[in-house]
């Protein structure tokens, strides 16, 4: 009994290993066109404001090596994004039912649409309100403002992921709600406590000053909101469809 245990575990560890020895493949190749479009990237980003008001030093012989990489590395990930989905998606799908398996593979690509569209509001809005927040700081205080490299993107993508990963919020929920796992009632209870969490989310990624937290509070009240309302749809239908499930299950009872 306990080698029958720990078969099906060897088997999840064994497929779970191929998917992630193709997603590093995947990763490595698109590593190789990221290190090739990396200086375009950054000389991009060197004309966009509010870089383009600075010049960026570095602070150490590696700096320039690290962001040349780190920059390869972020654009890998972000052209495998939808591969590394599709994968994870082929291996939890064997515990999934045929509806949950289709619902599944059906959020991919709103994943990848929220993602860029988070990653879009964080880098046009609430990264440059932050900067110009903190270097308005430091020019109080008559600090030397120099910038290195490494510090600045650093700091933006410190900023940055956070409110992408924040964008998923509506794919999430309804893929939960679809699955069983939320309702639209649930979540509207959770409300208030979610609401408090968004503040504190809201405080963390955006400058310490009013205005600055009203524009990053409100666009994830709105996500939220969106959320809950999308998560109503779902739920609708997957009532609907549970309901005449059970209708041809008592038909076919009725004619058997």
């Amino acid at each position: 009994m306990k080698s029958d245990s720990i078969m099906p575990i060897l088997a999840h560890i064994s497929e779970l290993r191929k998917r992630l020895i193709k997603i590093f493949i995947m990763l490595a190749i698109s590593t190789a066109g990221g290190l090739f479009v990396s200086p375009r990237i950054l000389n991009h980003l060197k004309t966009v404001p509010p870089a383009s008001e600075i010049s960026w030093n570095v602070f150490s012989p590696w700096d320039g090596i690290r962001m040349y990489m780190n920059i390869a590395l972020i654009f890998a990930v972000a052209v495998t994004l939808p591969y590394i989905l599709f994968e994870l998606w082929q291996f939890v799908k064997a515990g999934l039912s045929k509806h949950e398996q289709k619902m599944a593979l059906r959020y991919i690509p709103y994943t990848v649409l929220c993602f860029a569209t988070g990653l879009s509001f964080a880098y046009y809005v609430v990264f440059p309100m932050s900067y110009t927040f903190t270097t308005n700081i430091s020019r109080k205080l008559d600090l030397v403002e120099t910038y290195g490299i490494t510090q600045y993107l650093g700091f933006m993508m410190n900023i940055i992921l956070p409110v992408s990963l924040a964008f998923e919020l509506p794919v999430v929920v309804m893929f939960l709600t679809a699955i069983g796992i939320l309702t639209p009632k649930r979540l509207r209870t959770m409300r208030r406590y979610a609401y408090l969490v968004l503040v504190i989310v809201s405080a963390l990624i955006s400058p310490p000053e009013f205005i600055s937290h009203l524009m990053v509070l409100v666009p994830l009240i709105v996500l939220y909101e969106l959320s809950v309302w999308l998560s109503g749809i779902v739920f609708r239908k997957r009532q609907a469809r549970q309901g005449l499930a059970v209708a041809g299950a008592g038909v076919g009872e009725v004619q058997g």
